[in-house]
């Protein structure tokens, strides 16, 4: 159908690289009860986050996302190799890329391997810090989306 409302747009697909479950669940949890509109899906280890990425292996159908979080600490292929892949190919990296820190220190790590995420956000510790770490993610969104929109709103 016709859609100029823009609504699709609004619909972002996110990928979750994180190897934790427990994590998971609540990043889940917490992004299904936020007012942006989102599917997220979820991979353990830097294998499955590049197969996705690929269409491989199991998800030939699976959309490209429009935002990855990334957290470095994988099991098996890295999330710092997960990173030098992306930034390798050029489609891929074109896609908006939040790494996931433990600690402040995080950031100066991936930026040691000469490797530069397009924002840095310092994963919750508590379930309640998880609302806060979602409405970054918002933040983070909205501010690529009017800055890569092709059209301003006048009149505002």
């Amino acid at each position: 159908m016709s859609s100029t409302d823009g609504r699709e747009e609004d619909v972002i697909d996110i990928l979750l690289v994180e190897p934790n479950p427990g994590d998971t669940r609540l990043f889940t949890e917490t992004f299904d009860e936020a007012k942006l509109l989102n599917t997220i899906y979820t991979v353990s280890d830097g294998e499955s986050a590049l197969d996705f990425l690929h269409q491989h292996n199991g998800y030939e159908d699976t959309p490209e996302p429009d935002i990855i979080l990334l957290e470095t600490q994988l099991p098996g292929k890295s999330g710092m190799d997960v990173f030098a892949e992306l930034e390798g190919d050029p489609v891929l990296r074109e896609i908006p890329l939040v790494v996931l820190t433990s600690s402040d220190a995080g950031e100066e790590i991936v930026r040691s391997h000469g490797l530069e995420a397009d924002h840095y956000l310092r994963k919750p510790v508590e379930p309640e810090e998880f609302v806060e770490f979602v409405r970054s993610v918002e933040e983070f969104w909205v501010a690529i989306v009017r800055k890569s929109s092709p059209t301003e709103c006048s009149g505002e």
